[in-house]
């Protein structure tokens, strides 16, 4: 009997081991993301639960970092050769770390996927440097104007349609501690993203900043915080910040996202909101946003691809797109969504509208230069036209290098 009893010790032993060992064989993947929305958060994490349950070859795991800090940890690691194995980044980023290296040309290994027709022609350009494939779409976005139907209401107003209307909506609802409009102005690309609208509307592109055009767009952000509709502290405030500050009473109207409208009906399912087109100048623009994977060169490359092409595919990306409040990237996805959502319809109408920002390998140096030149004119150190003709100058030796 104590014989049997030591071998089948012996035995569990034996398969404990084994069973660690083959633990330890699995493949840890790591992917940074900046999402700050818990929402986003949570269906991340549920995709990943699914892929880890699905296989027992590779771990995924996450790591935020937060958007201000998102690309100096990425230049530093790659320096320091502490980096993740796949990003989600910002379409506009892209460009720039596939120049660096940073990323790992998946050209040959997306060669045979059947996948890769199915997705739009802007995400994956913008995933695409000198003809090589450096990344995945994860999906696509925009902006457009969110107002509170309650306020516009009790102060006479209709939804404004072009700049003059946007500044007189603006000014009658900024009453009683409400500033009537308000969007992320961050001295950053996320301020950069909210900006361009403006800019685009008078016509101008994104390297026409000492213009004509581009002046008279810095000229109506001065006009809206010199009535007050337009609060300063909007230089420190987020996307995610401008939507608690909107859903909180505070603002009357703001610039912002799809990817805001889950958390918001979550949220605040008592609050009387809308959304319609971005008020115009000379046309209607929107700024094209949205993210996509890019898996890092020299780490767990293959793994990290086994994990895209799962959360990728569409039976997936239909299992959670809509929780992002994101427009598909891959078209068999997109043509079914927001058949009974009209404000999600909204955004898929300003779509048509949305440009991308650059496109450039230097285009996080030349947003740089963009969002400064608003910030200054916002807290009000440099006058429209000079802020705009710095920019210019730092934009031209960019362009020239």
């Amino acid at each position: 009997m104590k014989k049997l009893l030591a071998i089948l010790l012996v035995a569990m032993m034996l398969l404990g081991l084994a069973s660690t060992a083959m633990a330890e064989e699995k493949t840890e993947v790591t992917i940074w993301y900046y999402w700050e929305t818990i929402k986003h958060q949570e269906t991340l994490s549920v995709v990943i639960a699914d892929y880890n349950a699905s296989q027992d070859k590779v771990e995924v795991k996450t790591q935020y970092v937060p958007f201000a800090d998102f690309k100096k940890q990425l230049s530093i690691g790659a320096t320091a050769d502490v980096l993740p194995d796949i990003v989600i980044i910002d379409g506009p980023d892209h460009a720039s770390y596939a120049a660096m290296g940073i990323f790992a040309d998946l050209t040959d290994k997306l060669a045979d996927w059947e996948d890769l027709a199915q997705y739009f022609e802007g995400p994956i350009d913008s995933c695409t440097l000198d003809g090589c494939l450096y990344g995945i779409p994860f999906g696509s976005n925009c902006l457009a104007l969110f107002y509170n139907e309650d306020m516009l209401a009790a102060a006479g107003q209709e939804v404004p349609t072009n700049w003059d209307e946007l500044k007189a909506v603006a000014k009658a609802t900024t009453k009683d501690n409400v500033s009537g409009l308000g969007f992320c102005s961050l001295q950053n690309e996320e301020g950069t993203f909210n900006f361009m609208p403006w800019v685009w509307s008078t016509g101008a592109t994104s390297f026409e900043i000492n213009s004509e055009n581009t002046i008279k767009a810095l000229t109506l952000i001065q006009d809206l915080v010199a009535d007050g509709s337009l609060p300063k502290e909007a230089i420190n405030w987020t996307q995610g910040d401008t939507m608690n500050q909107f859903i909180s009473g505070n603002l009357a109207m703001m610039i912002n996202g799809p990817w805001q409208v889950p958390t918001m009906r979550e949220q605040a399912p008592d609050l009387n909101w809308n959304v319609a087109l971005i008020p115009v100048d000379t046309v209607n623009a929107s700024a094209l946003g949205g993210e996509n994977f890019a898996v890092i060169a020299g780490g767990e490359e293959d793994a990290a691809l086994d994990f895209l092409k799962y959360a990728t595919s569409a039976e997936k990306v239909t299992s959670y797109i809509d929780e992002f409040g994101y427009i598909a990237a891959r078209k068999d996805v997109a043509a079914g969504q927001f058949q009974d959502d009209p404000t999600m319809q909204v955004f898929s109408a300003q779509m048509a509208y949305a440009l991308p920002r650059g496109p450039h390998p230097d285009w996080p140096s030349i947003s740089d230069a963009i969002s400064l030149a608003f910030n200054q004119v916002i807290v009000g150190t440099m006058a429209p036209a000079d802020a705009a003709a710095e920019a210019q100058s730092t934009i031209d030796a960019i362009l020239a290098e």
